[in-house]
């Protein structure tokens, strides 16, 4: 089993000044993902909620409410500080975050009934960490991945309110300032992120998975800076890769999207998420 995909070594430029962006350009996880998670694991307020990879907190505020407490972890110490000005805006007060690496747990942070990794898992050394969160649930406890793509919609003709955002176009001036080859860190991903999630989980002891499917197909207005951080939210397109041409680059997408929609306005259909569930 490989740890991650060829070639790639994670570094802690994988989303450096991104941290802001995330926060701005990603789309946010449906309420409706609470809800489900909620009654499918009879969630009642009690119990902790481990969150790896919490970014700047967007899923774990979200599912905070459900739980007595939570910890939120990531290795990038913008995104744990964006969290944690998250928290104090929305004065949700029952989360502890952390820098921390997933490679580094359990790191004595107990026992917890639900561990989440939100678009993250494939930046870790999967069975390394599969097997260090195992221990950590209880006899009730439950791994949920969560399947998600939030910097962008549904691609279709359908008419929506506003253009769509050109992604097509802006992945290709992308690779016009970055090259053809996926950037990751310092490194680069030819052959995209990792994939053989269930093989690993099942050989690291894991019952399952569950599935469950929320949100999706609403429509979401967007305004042009929003799809520029969503751009800078990626690790394939992170602020510093740029360098030097960073404000030629941000000229150029703005201009892109202008001639897209020029009043700035942009319509998106939500993207299913998809909840995975494993039990130890």
């Amino acid at each position: 089993m490989s740890a991650g995909p060829p070639g790639f070594q994670w570094d802690e430029t994988l989303y450096a000044g991104s941290a802001d962006y995330y926060a701005v350009g990603r789309m946010p996880y449906p309420a409706a993902l609470a809800d489900a998670l909620a009654a499918e694991l009879q969630l009642d307020g009690s119990g902790r909620l481990l969150d790896v990879g919490c970014g700047p907190g967007s899923l774990t505020l979200l599912l905070a409410r459900l739980f007595s407490t939570a910890v939120g972890i990531d290795a990038d110490r913008d995104m744990v500080r964006r969290a944690e000005r998250a928290a104090r805006e929305t004065g949700v007060d029952n989360v502890r975050w952390q820098r921390l690496r997933a490679e580094e747990l359990p790191a004595g942070l107990g026992a917890f009934r639900v561990v989440t990794f939100a678009q993250s898992f494939h930046w870790v050394d999967r069975p390394r960490v599969a097997h260090a969160v195992r221990p950590m649930l209880g006899s009730d406890g439950v791994w949920v991945h969560v399947a998600a793509t939030t910097h962008r919609g549904v691609d279709g003709a359908d008419p929506l309110p506003f253009p769509r955002p050109p992604h097509d176009e802006i992945d290709a001036l992308v690779a016009r300032y970055l090259g053809p080859v996926r950037r990751a860190g310092r490194g680069v991903l030819p052959g995209g992120t990792a994939g053989g999630e269930e093989e690993v989980m099942r050989a690291a002891g894991y019952r399952g998975p569950r599935r469950l499917a929320v949100g999706g197909g609403t429509v979401r207005e967007r305004t042009e800076d929003e799809v520029v951080a969503a751009v800078f939210s990626l690790s394939s397109a992170a602020p510093h890769l740029f360098a030097g041409r960073r404000p030629e680059f941000e000229r150029d997408l703005r201009r892109l999207l202008r001639t897209a929609s020029p009043a700035g306005r942009f319509s998106e259909r939500v993207r299913e998420t998809e909840l995975v569930l494993w039990r130890p």
